[in-house]
């Protein structure tokens, strides 16, 4: 029997510290959230009434289902662990709403008290500086203690899209049923209708907008080994929230309608298309950084040199899945699912190391991923058809290699020090 800490098969056994530590923080981080998620009912519920927070749940759910979806699109090569992205959703819904709710009205009552203006003073300059700041809070510090997890913009842009939608989100609920409030004493019901176009039809993007240029300073901190470019990006990416923040809030609150419009039409959505473009851009490096790696996978041995293409493109993995869950179920199909995330891990971690910024321990991030690879391959393995039904059903596009036959089950390969595992390991085949 493995003893704690060491190794049982193909990955390393965590000791029962780290059990109760992986056990323990999220549970903690999800009561602190939940706390806050309280709170912040609470307050909007003593502003705007039940019927209000109802209303404005109901209206705010229509834009942040498509904002969501939208990120999860784009994180798509290399997904993201599911806690984490439900952890930026709420982390901006619950602390980053409370934290801005205390602090934005709290600056705007010293300030109006001191020297006027506190409502224009606070939307201006103090909710921009206090909501980038906590929003981005989650980024960098995903940044700094779950380095591993963080590749390069399009996690930056995927982990400070999904905070600020949470934080949109809450928002909406906040506006929507203030002005539902407003209908009510006067007996209209124009004005709820206006705040949900606006809001949810004309900007659902507006602060995920604003928070992707730290999650863009983050990105390509990840990929510099220097930190001093690190530092100023974050830095830089947070100046460029703050101040896209503030130009969006001024408009609205010193320009009026016309004033708003053409900031909006001007600033805003070629800001925002231009984004759209550089992630589609880093989603197709993201892609070459894949396909560069696989030739050399396959001559170490780790997958086959017949799974290069269909492992090469989203198109050729969709095919492949699609045919397995016709052919033998969901359960196979996940086993490839599983198998081909575990192979893009290790790409673009072995690309880390090659620029140099997977840090001290990539010797060990490289040993745990190939064991991931590894296991879900046996896991693929176990099932043939997972492994030769794509090939023979994708049509032209994925012809079957001559004279390929499938690996057969079995144990995994014993890799001895100093063989193909080596260290550091060899360059990606050309």
């Amino acid at each position: 029997m493995a003893q704690a800490g060491t190794t049982r098969g193909y990955g390393p056994v965590p000791t029962p510290v780290q059990q109760r530590r992986w056990v323990l923080a999220p549970v903690v981080g999800l009561v602190v959230l939940a706390i806050c998620g309280l709170v912040v009912l609470g307050i909007v519920r003593s502003s705007v009434g039940t019927a209000g927070v109802l209303v404005g749940t109901l209206c705010a759910l229509l834009p942040v289902g498509p904002v969501v979806a939208t990120f999860l699109w784009v994180d798509r090569w290399e997904p993201e662990p599911p806690r984490l992205l439900l952890f930026a959703f709420l982390w901006g819904a619950c602390f980053a709403t409370l934290t801005a709710l205390v602090v934005n009205s709290s600056a705007a009552a010293v300030i109006d008290s001191l020297v006027g203006g506190g409502d224009v003073v606070g939307a201006v300059v103090v909710a921009p500086i206090v909501e980038e700041a906590v929003k981005g809070a989650f980024v960098v510090g995903l940044l700094l203690f779950r380095f591993r997890e963080f590749d390069g913009v399009v996690d930056g842009v995927v982990y400070a899209g999904l905070v600020a939608a949470g934080f949109a989100f809450t928002e909406n609920i906040l506006y929507i049923g203030r002005a539902f409030s407003e209908d009510q004493m006067a007996g209209q019901s124009g004005a709820v209708l206006g705040v949900l176009l606006l809001r949810g039809l004309f900007s659902p993007f507006a602060h995920p907008l604003f928070t992707a240029m730290i999650g863009i300073g983050a990105g390509i901190a990840a990929r510099s080994p220097r930190i001093g470019v690190r530092v100023a990006a974050v830095a830089i990416g947070y100046v460029l929230a703050v101040g896209l923040h503030a130009l969006w809030n001024g408009s609205a609150t010193l320009l009026g309608g016309a004033g708003f419009l053409s900031v909006y039409l001007v600033v805003m959505v070629p800001l925002f298309l231009s984004i759209a473009g550089v992630v589609v851009w880093q989603r197709s490096r993201e892609q070459r950084t894949v396909a560069e790696q696989l030739p050399g996978f396959a001559q170490a041995g780790w997958i086959a040199p017949s799974e290069v293409p269909l492992l090469s493109s989203l198109a050729g993995r969709r095919g492949w899945q699609a045919a397995v869950r016709r052919r033998s179920g969901k359960a196979v199909a996940r086993a490839v699912v599983d198998y081909q995330a575990a192979v893009t891990e290790l790409a673009f971690l072995r690309a880390r190391i090659a620029r140099g910024t997977a840090g001290p321990a990539a010797r060990q991030w490289h040993d745990e991923a190939l064991a991931a690879l590894l296991r879900a391959r046996i896991a693929a393995v176990g099932h043939p058809d997972a492994l030769t039904v794509a090939m023979r059903h994708g049509g032209p596009r994925h012809p079957v290699p001559q004279g390929w036959t499938p690996p057969p089950p079995g144990p995994p390969p014993v890799i001895p020090p100093g063989g193909r595992q080596s260290w550091p390991p060899p360059p990606p085949h050309r």
